[in-house]
């Protein structure tokens, strides 16, 4: 897979982050491998095989598929194989069969491969969706989803029987010989779960991505329907995994990643105060206790992209949607193009916005994913010249966060919990850490607040 690179290629640029201060952390997908991975492919045509097992297969169950989950990306999770009338587990992709981690040798082979990692230098693995390893292997079915023939099955395989159990063998086997860092993706936790899976004294991970503030404004129709959100919804869940973790667990910060769309335009104003809510949203964010997250482009201010046809769109999310929504909800193609512009994945994965040049500097090539058109008003060489710049201002912000003790260990009290445009709290007790009041305003119109006594 040359067009990956070499691993000559990876070493040097590990090499080069370690010289410049930087470390690396490795994207570790382990709940789920490629079909043309050799374990599934050897598995796939020979049913005897051991590998097979590396795999989770069930038979028919009369005549069809064992159950009716729906996979995230659309679709049923099960995938027949015509050759031994088996199928095999999916959560997302066809092309992504799901491992079978009640396979202690399956195990052992995912902990060799961590430790060729970690034993070339790497600092550590964001571990993609990591709590969807352990699954409830009675495969019941899901619970009934309005208009469609899948049902949800989120209840059997998130957060499973033998999660913990798993990653504390793990934490054992391979994390806690190394001085690495660990943050795990973990969709539909709780605070309690979050807890359990980033207390120290559990001997998990350091840290995970919950998603329940990037969830605001789902509905019928999943983040498609894009309904309204309210600022005081935002800072009760901000402020729940603030004092739900405090002292039992660590917080992680993002507003953004790969599978959302830009905060700017999410929860910001993305046209007459794209920089002043840019810089207000880093703000608010990086001051609470936890590790920040910065993806790229959000230090620019990068805004969601409005692609003018279904066709300039990649993300295979969006891709099934479209399909799912119009055929299944009879939705016109100008309500789904909003739905897109809004939430699409794609949003987040057009190229950085390097400079003014085509295609905005980030190659001399043909991208994968068109580039937002905004770029010559929107890049990091017009960003690192202006002094009052996103850019510069998360550099300040970061600066002062390290600066204060009271950012990594004071305590959250949130304020005026349902002011409808004030995002206010302070960090700290007064006579122990200090005290650090922060202030945002989620709002276009001037607004005068009073400090709460």
């Amino acid at each position: 897979m040359s067009e990956f690179g070499t691993m000559q290629d990876f070493d040097d640029l590990l090499a080069g982050a370690h010289e410049r201060g930087l470390k690396i952390l490795l994207d570790l997908v382990v709940n789920h491998s490629s079909d043309e991975h050799p374990w599934f492919t050897e598995g796939l045509h020979n049913p005897n095989s051991e590998k097979r097992n590396y795999y989770i297969w069930r038979p028919p169950v009369d005549g069809h598929e064992p159950n009716h989950w729906q996979a995230f990306f659309g679709g049923n999770v099960w995938k027949k194989d015509e050759h031994s009338g088996e199928y095999y587990l999916h959560l997302f992709s066809v092309k992504q069969p799901d491992l079978n981690w009640d396979n202690p040798t399956l195990r052992r082979e995912v902990y060799d491969l961590m430790r060729f990692w970690l034993d070339k230098g790497v600092d550590g693995f964001r571990m993609d969706v990591i709590n969807m390893i352990s699954k409830d292997v009675k495969f019941p079915e899901g619970h009934h989803i309005e208009g469609r023939p899948t049902t949800n099955g989120w209840p059997f395989f998130a957060n499973g029987p033998h999660v913990h159990e798993y990653l504390q063998e793990m934490n054992k086997e391979v994390l806690s010989h190394y001085d690495i860092m660990t943050v795990g993706e973990t969709p539909g936790v709780s605070t309690r779960d979050g807890s359990l899976y980033s207390d120290p004294a559990r001997h998990e991970l350091n840290m995970v991505f919950h998603f329940e503030h990037v969830s605001l404004g789902d509905g019928e129709h999943g983040k498609w329907s894009n309904e309204a959100w309210s600022l005081p919804d935002l800072k009760r869940i901000l402020a729940r995994w603030q004092t739900d973790l405090h002292n039992k667990g660590w917080n992680s910060l993002y507003w953004n990643n790969h599978d959302q769309p830009r905060v700017t335009s999410r929860f910001g104003n993305d046209s007459r105060y794209r920089v002043e809510s840019a810089k207000m949203l880093a703000t608010v964010l990086h001051f609470m206790q936890g590790t920040p997250y910065i993806y790229q482009g959000e230090e620019l201010g990068m805004t969601n992209v409005s692609f003018e046809s279904l066709e300039h769109y990649r993300d295979l999310e969006t891709i099934n949607a479209e399909k799912e929504l119009r055929e299944l909800h009879a939705w016109e193609s100008d309500r789904i193009l909003k739905a897109l512009h809004a939430r699409s994945r794609d949003n987040a994965r057009t190229p950085v916005h390097w400079d003014d040049t085509p295609h905005a500097g980030f190659t001399a090539g043909t991208p994968w994913l068109r580039v937002n058109p905004n770029y010559p008003d929107i890049n990091a060489k017009q960003a690192e010249q202006d002094p009052t710049s996103v850019w510069h201002h998360y550099r300040r912000t970061i600066a002062l966060r390290k600066s204060l003790e009271v950012v990594r260990d004071g305590t959250f009290t949130l304020l005026d919990e349902d002011h409808p445009t004030i995002f206010a709290y302070v960090r700290g007790d007064e006579g122990t850490t200090g005290a650090l009041l922060v202030i945002g305003s989620f709002s276009a119109d001037h607004t005068r607040y009073t400090i709460p006594d």
